[in-house]
């Protein structure tokens, strides 16, 4: 993709109310939302997308979390997309995020850490393809 980013709303920001405030950071920081959709996951839709996961010891937890909500699937744009995106939500643990990044602002704890985004070009392509057609893109 190289200009492209995925990213979910996870379910306890979406039950939160912040998937509005989330979204509204996203294009504050120059992205721009190309596809979008609010879901739910079944449990095997996410142990399929986090199949990459699935020899570590918190990948039931995960998956179980990633279905038991809806979520907010969007592909974004913009130069250095994946790199950019990774600096606006902060680190995985909220506890380590930077102030004023996303996860700073809205997670929960290293779980419910509000959204998922891509960690490279390549898993950009595969996670925005899990949730999108060609036709969904725009």
């Amino acid at each position: 993709m190289g200009n492209y980013t995925f990213t979910m709303v996870k379910p306890t920001a979406v039950g939160n109310g912040n998937a509005a405030a989330i979204l509204n950071a996203i294009t504050e920081g120059g992205f721009k939302i190309k596809a979008m959709k609010m879901l739910r996951m079944s449990k095997a839709e996410a142990m399929v997308f986090y199949a990459v996961h699935k020899e570590r010891p918190f990948y039931g937890e995960l998956t179980d979390f990633m279905s038991e909500g809806p979520i907010v699937a969007a592909i974004l744009e913009k130069d250095n997309a994946v790199e950019d995106y990774r600096k606006l939500i902060g680190a995985t643990n909220p506890k380590e995020a930077a102030e004023g990044t996303i996860r700073k602002k809205f997670a929960t704890d290293i779980q419910a850490n509000a959204v998922h985004g891509s960690d490279s070009d390549e898993n950009a392509t595969i996670e925005g393809s899990f949730f999108f057609s060609a036709k969904e893109i725009f």
